[in-house]
């Protein structure tokens, strides 16, 4: 009887036990499910649940947050789930683990260097698809803009957050130096000038420079664009494969010439690789010019204690002033996932190119609108009178050339190939010669670019 009555006992504690951990298991995969168990719960409900992953943090996911909220309360039949997951290249890194799966978002956001590895993937939609079944105009967009964004005719992604860098003064400082503080370097000849009247050097101790660039291949890459140079081969990778790097040419050795010769001339400041550092050295006077990603302008403008000038970028004096290259990031749609699912997302990214939703976001954020009527919305207009260093930036970008050389290179290896540059513009801080660390870059670039292509079979 005993034995008998510990079975039934023992029997009695295991259907207890397997209950409560089918409840717990329930309870943890309603609580920590990115949209999955979201998802079910929408369909019930007969919305189409739209995953939505960003790289937007801080007070740009507030603002991000605030926008999807509004689609979603603005029509009943979709429900857009927005989903952080780190930097963009933490975001790819994640995506190239259930790209082509159920877990894969329906859209996601990347930024502009990650064009290339995104269409090599061959794990995304492109939005051209829903814009000829829609008849959708896209000439409503900054053509400057989407054009990063277009292969071969076809539009692979929509344009969301973008910036492109800006000459951020002084004016305070311009004043105290004699120079006109309306009216910035706008070739390197006039930027030296400038930059050694700008400049307080004590015996050994400087307390302010001219100018400064952070060590960031972007501003690099803009640099060369502006004078109409190539990243790479093939018209920039826009007329067919890349197989090697031309930024080493006469147009990049005029960027690290520049810059070598103000480091050694005492009035270029070696800032860095951190962003926060490159503002905090700007605020407190340590540098007097500096470039800066235009989406950074009304912080900057907020948050120092001397009136802040806005300028375009600076050219050689021999060259034709081409523009500038879109930064930033845009949203792609994922392949393999259902057609109803790939038609919320194309609906929702409809409504994040309306003037009113742009001009929102441009107004918060400091990005560009990729519609440009949402620049004769009210609330832009009001903003602009309050920072008219905001207009400065849109008039730089309407005024890029379009061509090959400001649509931005395609390189799948883009994010390696920075790094190159970063370490060139570095070994020119230690003395090494310009037109060599230029060439070590691209000898580094141009191995990463022919085992890329041999993986992709070109």
């Amino acid at each position: 009887m005993k034995n008998k009555f510990l079975i039934i006992l023992s029997a009695l504690l295991l259907l207890v036990l397997g209950a409560c951990s089918s409840s717990q298991s329930n309870s943890k995969g309603s609580e920590e499910g990115e949209g999955t168990e979201g998802a079910k719960t929408e369909e019930a409900a007969g919305k189409q649940e739209v995953v939505f992953w960003h790289a937007m943090s801080g007070d740009l996911e507030t603002v991000l947050k605030d926008i999807v909220a509004d689609f979603n309360a603005s029509q009943e039949d979709i429900e857009v789930t927005p989903v952080f997951q780190g930097t963009y290249e933490e975001a790819l890194t994640k995506f190239n683990t259930v790209a082509g799966t159920k877990d894969a978002p329906t859209i996601m956001q990347t930024f502009e260097v990650g064009t290339k590895y995104m269409i090599d993937s061959g794990h995304v939609q492109p939005v051209q698809k829903f814009i000829d079944e829609d008849n959708y105009d896209t000439s409503q967009w900054e053509s400057n803009i989407s054009n990063y964004y277009t292969v071969d005719g076809e539009q692979y992604s929509m344009p969301f957050n973008s910036s492109t860098p800006v000459l951020i003064y002084n004016k305070d400082a311009f004043k105290e130096a004699g120079l006109d503080p309306e009216k910035a370097p706008m070739t390197y000849s006039e930027l030296k000038e400038a930059s050694k009247k700008l400049t307080k050097a004590d015996g050994g101790e400087t307390s302010q420079y001219g100018f400064s660039i952070l060590n960031y291949g972007w501003f690099f890459e803009e640099m060369l664009a502006g004078q109409g140079g190539h990243y790479v081969d093939n018209e920039n990778g826009r007329n067919g494969n890349a197989t090697k790097a031309t930024f080493n040419d006469e147009l990049g050795l005029n960027v690290f010439n520049l810059i070598s010769d103000m480091y050694n001339e005492g009035t270029f400041y070696n800032v860095g690789q951190n962003w926060d550092d490159m503002r905090a050295a700007f605020q407190s006077g340590k540098m007097a010019m500096y470039l800066d990603s235009s989406a950074g302008v009304k912080t900057i403008v907020d948050n120092a204690e001397f009136e802040v000038g806005v300028s375009y970028l600076p050219i050689p004096d021999e060259a034709d002033r081409q523009g500038v290259i879109i930064g930033g990031a845009s949203v792609w749609m994922s392949s393999g996932i259902e057609e109803e699912k790939q038609k919320a997302a194309w609906e929702f990214m409809k409504y994040l190119t309306t003037p009113e939703v742009q001009a929102d976001w441009h107004v918060k954020t400091g990005y560009f609108a990729i519609n440009p009527a949402a620049y004769d919305q009210d609330i832009v207009k009001e903003e602009w009178e309050k920072y008219p260093q905001l207009k400065v930036t849109v008039d730089q970008l309407s005024e890029t050339k379009p061509g090959t050389a400001t649509q931005g290179a395609l390189i799948s290896v883009f994010p390696e190939s920075r790094q190159k540059v970063v370490t060139a513009m570095e070994n020119l801080y230690q003395g090494m010669d310009p037109q060599e660390a230029l060439d070590q870059a691209a000898e580094e670039t141009n191995r990463a670019l022919e085992v890329a292509n041999k993986k992709q079979g070109k």
